[in-house]
Parts: structure tokens; C-alpha cells; sequence
């Protein structure tokens, strides 16, 4: 779908409409109008648009209030499709999916030098969408939009990539390039931000008015979804949760800082933490230390327990400066949740100052190491079904 076409779709009644259907399915046209406020003309002459462009499908007739039945409608899954990727900052993951965020196709993920240029950076992920489109046997007319989930910090207006840290890389022109490419819409996003929106889209947590979701991966970071919107903060680094501080004088970050919660609950600062503590010669990764736990070795354990304690710390932290309803944890280091996340729920029992803030909800992500990728294809959807937010 051509950059035009994908602006057509996106009138605020329009989408009023196919948000109220995506939610509520199925919904008849008389609900559509008593829940939206507007008129049934109004909402009839919208749904024959929509079933007209293939986006909603009828089905069989619901329950009659007096008259004739309603027909219900339905999101046709079908109808468009989107490429979300997740980029950096070790490897490049792209998939293809439909509006529910089922992936149908996938390319094999693709490790990342530490020696890149923005050009061959940009080379990668434009053959890796030429790969994904290449593969499918879907109208490519159907294609919406590609989103771009994407490390480090991002300015969203432009879709630039600012300053990619790992890969030691700086502005970055992701969706010039790609849309030049392509002329398909294009979204770019700082990952952590993107896997909330993500959990708030497809990981069950629509209903949550405030929710923050934090990464805890080869790098820490959070995103806060309010009302179903993002928050970026004055200068878009809202969510850089794992710089904050939480040893005055301890290891430095890569941010240039001593202390960062990063230097505590990323998967390389568990690695080398857990070397120094039990003065081993061998290099282990969080998942070695994982099945050492599991296997009933104590050092581990005690480890992990205390990597809990830490997070849990930072949490409570995070739980007194945005009091979410919701807090969603993904990452590789939350597959050691069996003996991470019971300290978590102690320490945030222990020091959150409320009642109510004791209990705030805290889960693992239900999307596993598609939270981010799904993320990326958010980006679109909440376009299309919601285009009167602010981003």
C-alpha cells in the first residue's frame, strides 16, 4: 500500500470505528454508534467503506432487540499485513504479520559487527525487507507499513536513529531511506518504546490505563504507555530505566556513569558480576548461570536471588516516580524468573510506600522474544486503528 493510500485509511471516524470493532468483536452497527457517540448514518456509510476496502467482514446475524437481527462485524485479519523489525544491537530480526500479529514469514536472524557504518547498517535492513517481500506470496499492495524497532535513542519524528551505542553508530537515517526504498509508511522507534506499545497492543494489557514495560536484555530499558499512548518525554528518552543510578561508586556504565542499574541486570553485566563474585576463570552467560541455578548449584541460586533484589529496587524506584497500574518484564534475563522474580515481588512488598503500591501488578511478558519484533508491527496498527493520537 502506497504512502497516499495508507493516509486515506486513517480519518479520525474511520479509525473511531475500526478501533471500536477490533475491540469489541464482534460488534453490530447500532453498538458501533451508541458506544462511538456517532450518528448511525455516519457509522453505516463508514462500515460499507470498510467492508468495501476488505478491512471488516459480516458475520452471521446477532441477537435482535425487537427488529430484524444485526449483522455483526468482524476485523478481517486478512486484509492488510505489516513488516516489523527489531534492529540491534546484536542482531537483526524481520517478520511479516497479519493485523492480529500473527507471523507468517520470518527471516533468519542476522548477527551484527561492531565495525558497521550507517550505510552497511542501512544495506542490512533494507535487503532484509527486500528478503521478507521477496518470500511471500501476499499482494505486496496489501503491505501497509514497516516499523522499526530500533536500539538505543531515536528521534520519532524523523525516524533517526541518534546515537546507537552498541554499535557505535549516530544519526542514522532509517526512514528516509527506507521509505525512498520502498514507499511504503515507515516507523521508527526506540526498542524498549516499542515492545511496551507491543505489551499494551498484543500482550493482553489494553485494559491498563498506565503500564510500563521494561527489557532487561543486553542492555536495560522501559517504555510507559499511558491511555494507550506512548510517552517520549521532552527530548524522547523517556524509559532510559537502566541508567538510572543505583551505586554512587560502582562499576561504570557504558553511558559514562558509575552505577547504572544497566552495570547490575543486563545479561553481560550478569555474566561478568557473577565471574568477579565466585572468582571463576571461566566466562559464563546468563543462561550457563541459569541452568547452574537449576541444577541446584548455590552460588547461582543466591545470585539470582540477589539480581532480583536489585531489579526489585529499581522497580520500586520506578513504581514512586510513575505509579503504573501494570509493569510488564521481558528480556533473556527474565528466563531466570523462577529465582529473579519471587525477590522482585519481596523487595517492591518490602519498600513501596502505599498499600496499594505493594501490590502493584508485575508479570513476564507473554510474548517472549517476539515482544519487540511485535513491538515494531504496533507501531503501524495503532496508526491505523487510533491516527488521532499524539506520537
Amino acid at each position: 500500500m502506497e504512502r497516499g493510500s495508507f493516509q486515506l485509511m486513517k480519518s479520525v471516524n474511520k479509525s473511531l470505528v475500526l478501533n471500536k470493532i477490533r475491540t469489541s468483536e464482534p460488534i453490530s452497527r447500532a453498538q458501533i454508534a451508541k458506544d462511538t457517540k456517532l450518528t448511525p448514518p455516519t457509522v453505516s456509510s463508514i462500515v460499507k467503506e470498510l467492508l468495501k476496502d476488505g478491512v471488516v467482514r459480516e458475520s452471521e446475524l446477532g441477537e435482535s432487540s425487537g427488529g430484524r437481527k444485526p449483522k455483526m462485524l468482524h476485523i478481517n485479519s486478512k486484509a492488510f499485513y505489516v513488516i516489523g523489525m527489531d534492529a540491534g544491537p546484536e542482531t537483526v530480526d524481520c517478520a511479516l504479520t497479519d493485523l492480529t500479529g500473527k507471523i507468517l514469514q520470518r527471516t533468519p536472524s542476522e548477527d551484527l559487527t561492531k565495525t558497521l557504518t550507517n550505510e552497511k547498517f542501512l544495506a542490512i535492513l533494507t535487503e532484509k525487507i527486500e528478503t521478507i517481500i521477496a518470500s511471500t506470496d501476499i499482494d505486496h499492495e496489501k503491505i501497509i507499513g514497516i516499523g522499526i524497532a530500533m536500539h538505543g535513542v531515536v528521534d520519532v519524528e524523523s525516524g533517526t536513529s541518534l546515537i546507537a551505542p552498541n554499535l557505535n553508530l549516530t544519526d542514522i537515517p532509517i526512514k528516509a531511506t527506507l521509505e525512498e526504498a520502498f514507499d511504503l509508511t515507515v516507523r521508527v522507534e526506540n526498542d524498549a518504546r516499542a515492545m511496551a506499545l507491543g505489551e499494551s497492543w498484543f500482550g493482553g494489557n489494553s485494559d491498563a490505563g498506565s503500564m510500563v514495560a521494561v527489557n532487561f536484555g543486553s542492555g536495560v530499558g522501559a517504555g510507559i504507555v499511558i491511555n494507550g499512548e506512548l510517552y517520549h518525554g521532552a527530548q524522547d528518552i523517556a524509559g532510559e530505566f537502566g541508567h538510572m543510578t543505583i551505586d554512587l561508586h560502582g562499576e561504570i556504565c557504558e553511558c559514562g556513569n558509575p552505577g547504572c542499574l544497566q552495570t547490575f541486570a543486563s545479561g553481560e553485566a550478569l555474566a561478568e558480576r557473577y565471574k568477579r563474585q565466585v572468582s571463576s576463570e571461566k566466562d559464563l552467560n546468563g543462561e550457563e548461570i541459569y541452568e547452574l541455578a537449576k541444577n541446584g548449584e548455590k552460588q547461582a541460586i543466591q545470585f539470582l536471588q540477589e539480581t532480583g533484589e536489585i531489579i526489585g529496587i529499581g522497580l520500586t524506584n520506578l513504581i514512586h516516580l510513575v505509579n503504573p497500574s501494570r509493569i510488564v518484564l521481558g528480556g533473556g534475563v527474565m528466563k531466570s524468573q523462577e529465582f529473579i522474580f519471587p525477590e522482585i515481588d519481596k523487595m517492591i512488598e518490602q519498600r513501596a510506600l502505599t498499600k496499594e503500591a505493594k501490590k502493584t501488578e508485575v508479570s513476564v511478558s507473554r510474548l517472549g522474544d517476539d515482544a519487540t519484533l511485535l513491538g515494531a508491527v504496533s507501531l503501524l496498527l495503532v496508526e491505523l486503528f487510533a491516527p488521532d493520537r499524539k506520537k
